[in-house]
């Protein structure tokens, strides 16, 4: 069994994807990241950057104690090499998706996020933030859609690469893209999306939080963008 701490994010879909998609037995402990459940001291001794998604995996391979793991590159990594699935055998092959894995965490996630946080979160709407942080998305879409030209998925075959990237790119049109710009991007984007385990996980994120991203209320700006260190030790007592 696969305890999941999990909010409706594109992080958190990665893993529920690959839940979906392998079989594993889970449940899912919601965390709800608008009304500060991520800086619950029991949270952060499992998820110490206090981020969402989180995993304790209640029967770890060598049959030791649970294993808690934070990150979900690290996390879909974990869970592939646990199951065996979605990350190649070989030495190459497992390379080049773990590379694209790192891609998206170093890259399309961090950029997509700040990019979000300018162009529809920010009250100060900042001309130069906003437009460097969309044109980078747009180049990040175009690094992909390239590597997409040759092949069906990030990697070859389906994998972790997919799951890891596919999330960021569900919400391209508030990232100000269009997936017409980008056609082998826009055919495996559609690839993915019509899989069943990818439904069946987005399904499950509608069932915990059926609002979709929107307006922020003065609150939960509070809450998810002016937190410091010392706010964060003083919320975990």
């Amino acid at each position: 069994m696969i305890d999941l701490h999990y909010w409706t994010t594109p992080n958190g879909h990665k893993i529920t994807i690959f839940l979906e998609e392998s079989g594993l037995p889970y449940r899912i402990i919601p965390v709800n990241i608008g009304k500060g459940q991520q800086f619950a001291r029991e949270f952060l001794a499992i998820s110490p950057n206090n981020r969402i998604p989180a995993i304790v995996d209640q029967n770890p391979a060598d049959g030791g104690q649970p294993i808690e793991m934070f990150e979900s590159g690290a996390i879909l990594l974990y869970l592939a090499e646990k199951t065996g699935r979605f990350i190649p055998g070989d030495l190459r092959g497992r390379a080049e998706t773990i590379q694209w894995v790192f891609w998206q965490m170093g890259n399309l996630g961090p950029m997509a996020g700040q990019n979000n946080h300018f162009s529809n979160y920010a009250l100060d709407k900042i001309p130069y933030a906003m437009d460097r942080y969309r044109n980078e998305v747009n180049r990040l879409y175009g690094v992909l859609d390239r590597r997409l030209a040759d092949r069906p998925y990030i990697a070859g075959d389906y994998s972790i690469a997919d799951m890891a990237s596919y999330p960021w790119i569900v919400p391209y049109e508030r990232q100000g893209q269009k997936l017409e710009d980008f056609p082998h991007l826009k055919r495996w984007f559609e690839s993915v999306r019509a899989r069943p385990a990818v439904a069946r996980a987005y399904g499950k994120a509608k069932e915990i939080n059926p609002n979709p991203p929107g307006i922020r209320t003065a609150e939960e700006r509070a809450i998810l963008f002016g937190q410091t260190a010392a706010s964060v030790a003083a919320a975990a007592r």
